[in-house]
């Protein structure tokens, strides 16, 4: 997957309220207000539509906070459903507005990025995804926090349609890769966790689908490499999966990093 390299524009038109720290959205507007109807994606019964998918911002920034909110609002199957500033707002946020997806900020005064999402993902019986949003895509941060759990990270120069997009793939349960990123960050602090590929006892085309996920492949096009259908490979990857006891790909590929199953220069 391409790494961004493009900025965000700052959004300085917005109806976003805040009251306190934390900021929670009602209706089809910006405003705040005490209460809030938890979105979670599913079909709106009086319309048959599917519902936006719920987001929360967590960043300390408020400058950031805004610029995503903005961008995020403008989408018709995005909303925002609330914000926060610091990691240890988000576990009764999320028990409370059940986004589907988190946009966390990997480095925050008190509970950072890192903390927050492995406090998230071991409390919450069905955890939102999370997508840390990071300055420096070559951070020690970063990738604890994807060994934490999350599903991937975004850099905050990233244009307004990268986010939008970004969002939207974690938010069907896929994993944002960028394959040279993490091969860089494998190289500069992986080595650290156990060997889970020796225990996991993969099949020898399990191993060869691993190896292909590392690569930043789609089932798609990993079935088209090894000429079987999409549905084997997606069999095949769920079987990785929990073989390594992993809940996706980002996590799975930094297993395979970090046991020497493959290494950073390939």
């Amino acid at each position: 997957m391409t790494e961004t390299t493009g900025t965000t524009t700052p959004m300085t038109e917005t109806t976003t309220e805040t009251t306190g720290t934390t900021t929670e959205t009602t209706g089809t507007t910006t405003e705040t207000t005490g209460t809030t109807t938890p979105m979670t994606g599913t079909t709106t019964p009086m319309t048959g539509t599917t519902s936006p998918t719920g987001v929360l911002i967590v960043d300390d920034d408020e400058l950031i906070r805004v610029g995503l909110r903005a961008i995020l609002d403008a989408q018709p199957d995005l909303r925002v459903l609330g914000e926060a500033t610091d990691g240890a707002e988000v576990p009764p946020l999320v028990a409370r507005l059940r986004p589907r997806v988190v946009l966390m900020d990997v480095r925050m005064p008190g509970i950072d990025g890192i903390q927050a999402t492995r406090r998230l993902l071991a409390t919450s019986a069905d955890p939102p995804r999370v997508l840390v949003v990071t300055t420096f895509e070559n951070d020690e941060y970063v990738y604890d926090a994807l060994r934490a759990g999350a599903s991937g990270f975004l850099l905050k120069r990233a244009r307004p349609a990268e986010v939008v997009e970004a969002v939207r793939v974690v938010a069907r349960g896929e994993s944002l890769l960028f394959p040279a990123a993490i091969r860089r960050l494998a190289g500069a602090y992986g080595g650290r966790g156990a060997d889970r590929l020796a225990a996991a006892r993969l099949t020898e085309r399990e191993a060869e689908v691993l190896r292909l996920m590392t690569t930043g492949l789609s089932n798609p096009e990993i079935a088209a490499h090894l000429v079987v259908g999409v549905e084997t490979v997606k069999t095949h990857v769920g079987n990785v999966l929990a073989k390594l006891g992993v809940r996706d790909r980002t996590q799975a590929v930094i297993a395979a990093y970090e046991s020497g199953f493959v290494t950073p220069t390939g």
